[in-house]
């Protein structure tokens, strides 16, 4: 009878031990934690076995990073990084998101203030000095924002006269192209460190124009539509991609295969119809990422 007793309290002790290894995995499972496995060293490893990751993105852009109701960023870039931090293994309520406005990008980047920046982030040689792309996710263009009731300005050749004000954002690519159309860059262009504050002055009569991408002032059209409009056609093209460290190559690789899937799965049209998508603008076909 003890040998059975024994032999009854070590079946319960076995099953006891499977059924807790059974909750490990689950718990795993909820957290991301033990889901995913990187190359030892590598900072999606890193990042995985911390459980958390700092995006730097923007608060004042209507339909691709803007503070919302939540007090957290809404839109198209803020759903990007979310995708590649569920590739990660990590839960989006460890994200933690820090404001970069133009000026600063790359600074975060370099300073390791961030892990990554989606922030309507165009990919030129310039930024690429400093830091590195993943992407293209996006291709936008810039364009004009009037007020609704002004005929005078069609587009860009419309500032060579000297007399309008056009605002834009300090560190912009934006406010760097619009030099090649207005006649006294001193006079005419205003700078600001959000396009919150130049729309305001625009509606305020300050400036007579605000310049940036197209889906970034179609979003304040789509909030304000008895204010605002655009003025003529978009004039450049702006590829948006992921900034990260510039020596991170595997870092980036990883981000690159994480947006082909989700161009390829659904997930990349799902996130934009449900942000910029619903402000007009065309999401295109996917763009070809730049493994560089």
């Amino acid at each position: 009878m003890r040998m059975k007793r024994v032999a009854a309290v070590a079946a319960a002790a076995t099953l006891a031990l499977g059924l807790a290894a059974c909750g490990g995995d689950d718990a795993d499972e909820g957290t991301g934690a033990g889901s995913k496995s990187f190359a030892a060293g590598s900072t999606m490893e890193k990042l995985n076995k911390a459980q958390k990751i700092k995006v730097g993105t923007k608060f004042d852009q209507p339909g691709f990073g803007q503070k919302g109701l939540s007090g957290k960023p809404e839109g198209f870039d803020v759903e990007i990084a979310k995708l590649i931090v569920k590739e990660l293994g990590i839960p989006e309520d460890k994200i933690e998101y820090v404001e970069t406005p133009s000026k600063v990008r790359e600074d975060v980047i370099v300073n390791g203030t961030v892990d990554l920046v989606a922030a309507t982030y165009t990919i030129n040689d310039k930024r690429k000095e400093r830091i590195a792309f993943a992407g293209p996710y996006y291709e936008a263009g810039q364009n004009i924002l009037v007020k609704k009731d002004d005929t005078t300005i069609t587009g860009p050749d419309s500032f060579k006269d000297g007399t309008k004000k056009v605002c834009s954002v300090t560190g912009s690519t934006p406010a760097e192209e619009i030099k090649k159309y207005v006649k006294d860059v001193a006079t005419q262009l205003v700078l600001f460190d959000t396009y919150d504050k130049c729309r305001d002055a625009l509606k305020g009569g300050q400036v007579n124009a605000v310049t940036t991408d197209n889906v970034i002032l179609l979003g304040y059209v789509a909030k304000d539509e008895a204010s605002f409009k655009l003025a003529g056609d978009n004039f450049t093209k702006e590829p948006y991609g992921i900034g990260v460290k510039k020596e991170d190559t595997d870092f980036r690789n990883f981000i690159n295969d994480t947006l082909e899937k989700a161009f390829n799965d659904g997930a990349w049209k799902k996130a934009w119809d449900d942000t910029a998508g619903k402000f007009g603008a065309e999401l295109g076909s996917a763009p070809t990422v730049n493994r560089y």
